[in-house]
């Protein structure tokens, strides 16, 4: 069975079951406390938390979807026989809809009568000391035929909350068989329970509390190159029709493990460019930075470039499933890195052929001053020093950053803004007096998307830098030229106007009234700021729930363009805009 039936059969099948099927959320999670996202439940915490109602946004309180997701734990291990970045999490879940009888049910049936697999055996939680073991799962387990019912702690069957704090439980793990006779993971059904005050390590460490969740809910995961490699009996991830298409495009020459990072690599840099991460020395940039430079090497070393025919690969591979990848793009964002990166390559490769010893000091330097990522100085160096670690070199570079940090960051103008931080960011009183013009400028342009195309148009995100807006908002389809002049022509308009930009704070229900904007998902106070551009508030043509800071007239906006308008994820468009000074 191929991974497009597989994809069609599990929508399928919970669609029949009352499930409202959600497309995939961005790589880049609108939760800030994670850097991207890690698993299908991420979309839908606020559900569970009580904060939105999933009977209002989908008309059910269970819902299904196949996420793009991503977890950087593993990048070291990629060209073993098992690890990953980038991979799809089918998952189905509810918010208080139905329990534990119901969700081990279906998941049974789906994996024994729709996949014709066999289940080896079933892991549920033994219980702690603040939680009694999981009866209930044994019994229905037992009841469904599935006698190997082994038991597990906290570390292993209990979902901990992802980012700081969220929604956590116990869990049933299948294990089935895969080609090679080896017992894998295949599905994990979280029964979310409580509220973990903490992250999943403070939770373990016993410095969280755990609170009763007032609904509880069913999460569900199941990694797809898992469930194909054991529905198409492959002896691991790299033999499904995940990835065999992918690898027959490499050069034959190439070792196994340059081909599996290569393919690996080459699927995590597709999705996250096209969700709108781009190559830098922080965050998701840092990640992405990672992957093209580790391939960049490896191309080198092997004396034949094959990373762009890859990316393309992957772009007509997945095209059918996710209509955000865009070919052009990922492979001249590809292209312009590997230009910036051989300037340094050959001459990092010479130096570090000549230290001795290398330490995690040496090994930061060549990082920090030719780019060589730590897999490759780890991989292609000499004699390594015992203190060298992935952890220890990722210290070394938190501590750079703090530093840097300290002798960049300002505080400004009152407004409690630090740089690089949050919607807003400037450096300088300068770069702030720009910062203020385009984050108004951005007020005029979700009102004029929805005057163009039409009141469906929410915000989903937005970024905010001396050089430019980056404004997310929902949309289903690529807007065409003329709709894009006329948005920013209704912008230019507004500014010509000169028109007051003022504010009221009031009740979040007043405001709501009003019919101000505001980011839905986003969690406001009960009293909110509201920022009105007009002659005042009850007459205003643009009013939105906002901390500001503004500029106190449109007419000191200057000149809008919309310099890029692109996809970043399944029905959410991105504009780039920038003010003609």
């Amino acid at each position: 069975m191929d991974s497009a039936e597989i994809r069609r059969r599990f929508l399928k099948f919970f669609e029949e079951r009352g499930h409202a099927i959600v497309p995939s959320s961005s790589l880049i999670p609108d939760d800030p406390s994670v850097l991207l996202t890690t698993a299908g439940m991420q979309q839908f915490k606020q559900y569970y938390t009580g904060e939105l109602d999933a009977v209002k946004d989908f008309g059910s309180k269970n819902t299904a979807s196949i996420q793009k997701s991503f977890r950087t734990s593993d990048i070291d291990e990629i060209g073993d026989e098992t690890h990953n970045t980038f991979f799809e999490m089918l998952g189905s879940f509810s918010f208080g809809g139905y329990w534990k009888k119901e969700a081990i049910a279906w998941a049974h049936e789906f994996l024994t009568n729709e996949l014709g697999l066999s289940i080896s055996y079933v892991v549920i939680f033994k219980g702690s000391s603040l939680i009694p073991k999981d009866g209930e799962s044994e019994r229905i387990w037992h009841s469904l035929g599935v006698m190997d019912v082994r038991e597990g702690g906290m570390d292993d069957v209990f979902w901990g909350p992802t980012g700081t704090s969220g929604p956590c439980g116990p869990t049933t793990d299948i294990y089935c068989k895969a080609g090679d006779g080896r017992e894998v993971e295949n599905w994990s059904i979280v029964f979310n329970e409580f509220f973990c005050s903490g992250s999943r390590e403070e939770l373990r460490a016993g410095k969280a509390e755990l609170t009763p969740l007032k609904t509880r809910g069913i999460d569900t995961g199941m990694g797809l190159e898992r469930l194909a490699m054991v529905a198409q009996k492959k002896g691991n991830i790299f033999e499904t029709d995940l990835f065999a298409p992918l690898a027959r495009a490499l050069p034959e020459n190439l070792s196994t493990r340059t081909k599996r990072i290569a393919v690996d690599h080459g699927r995590a840099m597709a999705f996250l460019i096209s969700d709108g991460v781009r190559p830098s020395n922080k965050e998701s940039g840092y990640i992405l930075r990672r992957l093209m430079r580790r391939t960049m090497v490896h191309e080198h070393l092997s004396g034949t470039p094959f990373m762009e025919n890859i990316l393309k690969e992957v772009c007509k591979h997945y095209r059918a499933y996710y209509s955000e990848l865009n070919v052009d793009l990922v492979t001249g964002e590809f292209n312009k890195e590997k230009e910036r990166f051989q300037k340094t390559l050959v001459a990092g490769l010479k130096e570090l052929k000549k230290i001795p010893i290398i330490d995690t000091t040496s090994a930061f330097r060549l990082y920090e001053t030719y780019g060589l990522p730590y897999e490759i100085i780890t991989e292609l160096g000499g004699t390594i020093d015992d203190g060298l670690t992935r952890e220890a070199f990722n210290a070394e570079f938190k501590k750079h950053q703090e530093l840097s940090r300290a002798g960049a960051t300002k505080k400004f103008g009152g407004h409690g803004l630090v740089l690089d931080t949050g919607e807003l960011k400037a450096g300088s009183e300068e770069e702030m007096q720009k910062v203020l013009r385009l984050h108004t400028a951005t007020h005029l342009l979700q009102q004029a998307l929805r005057e163009v195309l039409g009141p469906d148009v929410h915000q989903m995100g937005s970024d905010i830098t001396p050089e430019r807006t980056r404004f997310d908002f929902s949309f289903p389809r690529k807007m065409t030229p003329e709709e894009i002049k006329k948005a920013e022509e209704i912008v230019n308009q507004k500014i010509g106007e000169n028109l007051l930009v003022g504010f009221r704070e009031m009740p979040k229900s007043e405001a709501e009234k009003l019919g101000a904007l505001h980011f839905f998902k986003e969690k406001y106070p009960e009293k909110v700021k509201v920022y009105y551009v007009g002659s005042d508030l009850a007459h205003a043509w643009s009013k939105e729930f906002c901390g500001g800071p503004h500029v106190a007239h449109t007419g000191e906006i200057g000149h809008f363009r919309i310099a890029k308008e692109e996809a970043v994820g399944s029905g959410i468009r991105r504009i780039r805009g920038m003010l003609d000074d």
